[in-house]
């Protein structure tokens, strides 16, 4: 197996205003999330988050302890939330081992343990998306299906937004120290999300978009709201959101999406709206 990594440093939004396409795009892209039996990640200095990806086909693939972490263990100082996006497959943690099917998703809580991922089926690989933010106290391993799940059903087909939003590793779900996950499921016909834009100061955000067909792409729309920006994106890839910035996107054919953030606030509402008209 392989781990692969990168930092990615935080942006004042005076600056970013003036990155071309291409340094917006390898500052808050991550095109690369999932390699054949590789672990990929993105250490960002926003809330400290780690995106990562891990898809084990041939292999067992380990959580391993990147430098910039220094602990002994992935999972030391951090917790971690997981969700299958691929085929059937394990997640072990020490001496625990849960099964994760397609959109389940898998709350690890902070402890030295090994943490490994593996396929059912090589044919049909587990692709494991996971999100990480640091840790101030341990609370139980959880897993999480779409059922269990605290759904909200938002927007209407007219508005070409409707959707549900599936919240599953959250604090109404079950205890977490900072990190706040879910899956938002387009309906047919529908194509925008997070609308009307928000920015939420006291949490970042990071977007994983799939269930997106090879031959159309999703445009995530970033930046402050009188300086909006755009990253085209496509299936299976990830995007940051700092702070400062909206998260909304509008894509050529409905889709899925899994959003996680980290920050100091837990309540899911705590949010700050624009008007859609004021979008510059």
């Amino acid at each position: 197996m392989k781990t692969n990594y990168e930092i990615r440093y935080a942006a004042h939004p005076e600056d970013a205003k003036h990155y071309d396409t291409a340094r917006l795009r390898r500052d808050f892209l991550i095109e690369k999330v999932f390699t054949a039996d590789e672990v990929n990640m993105v250490y960002s200095m926003y809330d400290r988050m780690v995106v990562g990806g891990a898809m084990p086909v041939g292999e067992v693939l380990k959580l391993e302890a990147i430098d910039p972490l220094k602990a002994p263990f992935f999972l030391t100082r951090r917790e971690l939330g997981i969700f299958n996006v691929g085929g059937k497959g394990i997640v072990k943690a020490g001496d625990c081992v849960y099964e994760l099917g397609y959109k389940e998703a898998l709350y690890l809580g902070a402890g030295d343990r090994e943490v490994t991922f593996e396929s059912l089926d090589a044919a049909a690989p587990a692709k494991f998306y996971f999100n990480s933010t640091t840790a101030h106290c341990t609370y139980p391993d959880k897993k999480v299906t779409k059922a269990e799940a605290a759904v909200a059903h938002m927007g209407s087909l007219e508005g070409s937004n409707e959707r549900n939003i599936n919240k599953m590793l959250v604090n109404q779900v079950l205890p977490t120290c900072q990190l706040q996950m879910g899956m938002t499921e387009l309906a047919t016909g529908s194509v925008w999300n997070t609308m009307p834009a928000h920015v939420h100061s006291r949490r970042m955000e990071a977007y994983f978009y799939f269930e997106v067909p090879e031959e159309h792409a999703v445009c995530h729309l970033m930046g402050e709201v009188d300086e909006t920006r755009h990253i085209w994106m496509k299936g299976d890839q990830a995007v940051l959101s700092p702070e400062w910035s909206i998260h909304s996107a509008a894509a050529t054919h409905n889709y899925t999406f899994i959003w996680g953030m980290g920050g100091e606030n837990l309540d899911y509402g705590d949010q700050d709206f624009s008007k859609i008209t004021d979008l510059k």
